[in-house]
């Protein structure tokens, strides 16, 4: 199959800086409603980007985002890109029971539906949490009206990942949904990552360049490129009491990362995972 040269499927990670799961054992969730909360101005900042750009994307929002900004969903619907669920409080997957993640999925899904007036059908879990600790996780999103996911990231990292997972979009056997795992390239001889996130804003711009190329040329597929609207907000505060490893991680490369992403939008056709992916996700 010949590549689709210069496609990509663009999705955002609707969340506040303060919901990352590294911060998880800094900051009590009963604490989140004493936080400031950007993540309202900063999509409004991506969407302009991508209006400017002509490109689509598919939001993968929290449910908990979706009843406190109804208006911040209702645009991203209004101006034609797709609503999936991020789950409702960002809990990772491994961290509920089968029971809890259905409810966390419905809830989700609900608020995100209400705003948005769009039918969701996609999942992506916080931190890219489904793995063998939660084998039901895929039967649970098939039974909460959801068809496609895409929560896999298949290389090795001390947080999540797995080395020996798909690199490519596959049906998981238990329930027949759609998973479509970030896209990673091959570098003499090892998975490695590319396609947003932390890696986007600490590797060089034409190593993300060259991997969305690398991931088109090898499969013949649209690669898929991730990233937060807190990771184009070099003026959030500061979270006291952050592991430095995690405030490092957490911090580097936000004062570039609008202005790479504003050279992506310009170089490449971007569209929703429903549009790149649009084969694999109609069939669902």
């Amino acid at each position: 199959m010949a590549p689709r040269a210069g496609l990509g499927a663009m999705t955002i990670d609707v969340e506040e800086h303060f919901h990352v799961s590294a911060f998880a054992g800094v900051l009590d969730r009963a604490d989140w409603p004493k936080q400031e909360s950007r993540v309202e101005a900063n999509t409004h900042r991506l969407l302009d980007l991508f209006a400017a750009h002509e490109a689509q994307a598919t939001f993968f929002c929290l449910g908990c985002v979706a009843r406190a900004a109804p208006g911040l969903i209702r645009r991203i619907a209004a101006e034609g890109h797709e609503l999936a669920s991020h789950g409702d409080q960002h809990f990772r997957v491994f961290e509920q029971s089968r029971a809890e993640f259905a409810e966390d999925l419905r809830r989700a899904k609900g608020a995100i539906e209400e705003a948005g007036g769009q039918a969701v059908t996609g999942y992506r879990a916080p931190s890219f949490s489904v793995d063998a600790r939660s084998p039901w996780a895929y039967e649970v999103m098939a039974g909460t009206g959801h068809a496609w996911s895409s929560s896999s990231h298949p290389i090795k990292h001390d947080h999540y990942g797995d080395p020996t997972a798909l690199r490519t979009p596959h049906r998981e056997p238990s329930a027949g949904i759609l998973e479509i795992p970030v896209s990673t390239r091959m570098w003499r001889g090892r998975r490695l990552p590319f396609a947003g996130g932390g890696f986007f804003r600490l590797a060089p711009l034409a190593w993300t360049r060259s991997g969305l190329d690398a991931y088109a040329q090898e499969f013949g597929i649209a690669p898929n490129f991730y990233l937060h609207p807190w990771e184009i907000d070099p003026d959030q505060p500061r979270l006291k009491g952050a592991p430095l490893k995690s405030a490092l991680r957490h911090r580097i490369g936000l004062g570039r990362a609008e202005s790479r992403l504003a050279a992506l939008l310009a170089e490449r056709r971007w569209r929703s995972m429903r549009e790149a992916c649009a084969d694999g996700i109609g069939a669902a």
